[in-house]
């Protein structure tokens, strides 16, 4: 089956000035021509199939919203080609605009003074969607959410939740094949996250619809998918799913233990001095191994990496120093297997 998005070879370039500080530096750049070309994205190749759920991801400045931005056709790549749903979204727009969903954070395509409903049928219209498909789709959307609660309520009354829910909805109003979502859980609340998840599961799973997730919240991506796409200074550095992600990093574990009795709340100040001691104690015992520690929860956490020592070993010389009174091992997650690839620390194929 021929994927519905392809992505070949893509590298958009940006020509952007070099400026001068100070009023006078202000001024000098109106009429400067002094430009430095900068690679947002860089030889990107992917296939995505109908009907996945792929997250897209990659630190702050990676490139994600440029790769998004020139798949909805907002722009046009330097070199290479894009082709979503058998339309060159750059080059027919229109077209393209017909057959996408798009939630953009916190932009909203709904309007604000009228409520949800009104918003959905200007958007029928719009998108020319036939009766009985827009009464089918409310009939479904009703079956998945509340909707007596918000439909009637105007824009501007709703919570940011209640918000982000609506403009989902919208998203898949006009039954795209493909819908892009960009962080669509940022700033909720955990009960929320959790609805909007299930709710973006659920039109997948009935309408086989294709969605592109950005997001920086690894709750997204656990709840919502098998496939990962990762992206760091413009190049593509992993596509597989997230278990072969996870197996790259199988041999660490971490190890949590409380150094405090009955788990009472320390300071921040002993947290630190703790944290500052169990490193340097680990540092001795294990020169050339990297294993890094934090506090998190009134515990401090240990990284390990089995490949090179064991927990056990570990546990015994943080035992031999000091008085452990809680102790538990952890796989790694995909949190911090991705805060490890952002870090440099692997390398992924």
């Amino acid at each position: 089956m021929e994927p519905i998005i392809q992505v070949n070879n893509v590298t958009k370039e940006f020509k952007v000035l070099n400026r001068s500080e100070g009023l006078k530096g202000s001024i000098k750049d109106l009429f400067s021509h002094d430009y430095k070309i900068v690679r947002a994205v860089d030889n990107v190749s992917m296939d995505i199939g109908q009907g996945e759920i792929v997250g897209y991801l990659g630190p702050n400045g990676a490139g994600k919203s440029t790769t998004i931005k020139m798949m909805t056709g907002v722009l046009k790549p330097t070199s290479g080609s894009i082709i979503c749903n058998g339309v060159v979204p750059y080059d027919k727009r229109t077209l393209n605009a017909q057959n996408i969903g798009v939630v953009f954070g916190q932009r909203s395509q709904l309007w604000w003074a009228l409520p949800a409903i009104e918003s959905f049928n200007i958007l029928k219209d719009i998108y020319l969607v036939e009766d009985k498909d827009y009464k089918d789709m409310l009939e479904l959307y009703s079956t998945l959410v509340d909707m007596d609660s918000i439909m009637h309520k105007p824009v501007r009354q709703m919570s940011l939740g209640q918000r982000t829910l609506c403009d989902i909805l919208a998203s898949f109003l006009h039954n795209p094949p493909v819908v892009f979502l960009d962080e669509p859980t940022i700033g909720l609340d955990v009960a929320m996250k959790a609805k909007i998840r299930e709710l973006v599961k659920m039109l997948n799973k009935e309408k086989n619809t294709t969605v592109i997730l950005t997001t920086h919240d690894m709750g997204d991506v656990d709840a919502l998918c098998e496939r990962i796409v990762i992206i760091d200074k413009g190049k593509k550095i992993y596509d597989n799913d997230i278990e072969h992600l996870t197996g790259l990093f199988g041999a660490y574990r971490t190890l949590s233990v409380s150094l405090s009795k009955n788990k009472e709340i320390l300071t921040k100040e002993e947290l630190e001095q703790m944290e500052t001691s169990v490193s340097n104690l680990l540092r001795e015992q294990w020169p050339d191994v990297d294993m890094p520690v934090s506090i998190e929860d009134n515990e401090i956490q240990i990284l390990v990496n089995e490949a090179f020592t064991g927990v056990v070993k570990v546990i015994n010389a943080v035992q031999d120093k000091y008085k452990v009174y809680d102790m538990h091992i952890t796989e790694i997650s995909t949190e911090s297997v991705i805060r490890k690839i952002y870090d440099g620390s692997k390398i992924v194929k």
